[in-house]
């Protein structure tokens, strides 16, 4: 690091050391031959870098930093004494959670009318001799919505992203009215939406497109109101490529065309996968609107249950439902961002 042949070697307590850090007098510069940070690289490193790169997850794994290790950041640093306290703070407070609940003056009542295990039973498996359905088959036209709206969304999402990205004069009053479709369908509650399209439609008495069943109306509002978010997060996601990626494909003789596939869209998908799975954990829980429609899906199933027999176990059952779907999907998403946040973080630091 220092080029006096005489000089002290720097390290941790070395003598005469100069010290690392900003600002630091005589701190010598990181270069190529610099001793790295990290397990086994602690030849060159003083105290602050090797706390800076173990906050950061890079290093050794230090007691009481947050992310540090490589396990999930929910549980990981802290070593056996923090674990012990997140443990009792934890059971303290979900004992005093479930005390009130337990002993409120209505819990009985309550437990009964939502918590019923015979009636959660009955309404996942249905009868229709009874007149309900059941909640556990309703599920499967929520998750077919989501699936077919999803692949829908990805593909008029991107197009409407690509039409507002354009510069061309021709293409002025598409990203005209581009730009009026996201502010429409962001701006309009998706409720009213449901009803405009799944009530008005069919209002128009036009052939093929107003005798389409109540489910193919709900999967078009999903996508008609999904696309205007998802197609802001693929402009996040495009505007993130800096221009000089363009550039340098250009100059290698490449399209306009042939550099955005190959060369931009590839590393704005990279940056836009969780925001993007954050938004279809919102569209798989949005399917259950469908059902103001008539749609007989997990919530619509559970309400026709409730009002049969007058008790709302149902609409638990329908809630355990939807968490089973998103929790997975969520718990993905989580670990998706914190692999992307520590390979940025490698990269700031080589």
């Amino acid at each position: 690091m220092s080029t006096d042949p005489g000089a002290a070697p720097l390290g941790p307590g070395g003598p005469g050391a100069a010290p690392l850090g900003p600002g630091g007098p005589g701190a010598a510069p990181l270069g190529p031959g610099a001793a790295p940070l990290g397990p086994g690289g602690l030849g060159g490193a003083g105290e602050s870098e090797l706390a800076f790169a173990a906050g950061l997850g890079l290093g050794p794994q230090m007691a009481g930093s947050f992310g540090s290790g490589r396990g999930p950041r929910l549980l990981s640093g802290g070593g056996r004494k923090a674990t012990i306290i997140s443990t009792i703070s934890t059971l303290v407070v979900l004992g005093g959670l479930a005390a009130v609940f337990w002993f409120a003056p209505g819990s009985a009542a309550f437990r009964h009318a939502f918590f019923s295990p015979s009636n959660m039973w009955q309404a996942f498996i249905g009868d229709p001799k009874k007149g309900y359905y059941s909640v556990g088959e309703a599920i499967w036209l929520n998750i077919r919505m989501f699936l077919s709206a999803e692949v829908l969304i990805l593909i008029l999402s991107l197009v409407i992203a690509l039409v507002r990205q354009s510069t061309g004069p021709v293409l002025f009053p598409l990203r005209v009215l581009a730009m009026i479709y996201v502010d429409f369908f962001r701006g309009v509650p998706l409720l009213l939406v449901v009803f405009a399209v799944g009530l008005g439609v069919p209002a128009l008495r036009l052939p093929v497109i107003s005798t389409q069943s109540s489910t193919i109306y709900g999967i078009a509002v999903l996508t008609l109101s999904y696309s205007a978010y998802v197609s802001e997060v693929y402009r996040a996601g495009l505007n993130s490529v800096h221009q000089s990626q363009l550039a340098a494909a250009r100059s290698l003789g490449l399209s306009q065309a042939t550099a955005l596939r190959y060369v931009v869209l590839p590393q704005a998908f990279r940056n836009i996968i969780p925001p993007l799975l954050n938004d279809f954990i919102s569209l798989q829980k949005d399917t259950a609107l469908v059902g103001v429609l008539g749609a007989i899906e997990a919530l619509q199933a559970a309400g026709i249950y409730a009002s049969s027999v007058f008790n709302y176990s149902s609409f638990t059952v329908a809630a355990i439902l939807f968490l089973v779907l998103t929790i997975p999907l969520a718990r993905f998403t989580d670990r998706l961002i914190e692999r992307d946040r520590r390979r940025r973080l490698a990269g700031a630091l080589r």
